[in-house]
């Protein structure tokens, strides 16, 4: 609708944020009911970003530090905000965060989105392939099973 010259994409398009501590259980209890794994998430939480609608949380994406590089983890979005670009908006956010902290490379594993991720750039590769400090990770080791499919984006 066409307000003032402005264009609404809808009455209350939800708004990005970095996590904070205090929203570490809904971020934990989303990716839950994404079955997403949910360790290692309290300890990198300042890598996060939240997508609030209203006061509610409605997605959520992250990224963990390892060196130089990022493991992009965790993007979620609540099954009523589905199909608007809310989950690529939070991928793409957390990428932009990610190149302005100096990361070199983001990794992901995947069991079921392994073809939504190039559009935004990534791109299969072999696990060994995956830096030495992000195998180290927690998903790496022992979250995500050895059928993942492993990504990497340039951030360089």
């Amino acid at each position: 609708m066409l307000r003032t010259g402005v264009l609404r994409v809808s009455p209350s398009a939800p708004t990005l944020r970095p996590a904070l501590q205090a929203d570490l259980p809904q971020v934990e209890a989303m990716l839950a009911a994404a079955n997403l794994p949910v360790a290692g998430v309290a300890e990198s939480l300042q890598g996060f970003v939240v997508a609030e609608d209203g006061g509610e949380l409605v997605g959520v994406a992250g990224v963990e530090r390892h060196g130089e590089d990022g493991l992009l983890r965790s993007v979620a979005v609540a099954p009523a905000h589905r199909g608007r670009g809310l989950g690529a908006r939070l991928t793409e956010g957390v990428m932009d965060a990610a190149r302005s902290a100096g990361h070199r490379r983001l990794y992901l594993l995947t069991t079921t989105a392994a073809a939504y991720f190039p559009r935004h750039g990534f791109h299969t590769i072999q696990r060994e392939e995956v830096a030495a400090a992000v195998r180290e990770s927690v998903e790496f080791r022992e979250a995500c099973p050895a059928s993942a499919v492993a990504m990497v984006l340039e951030l360089e």
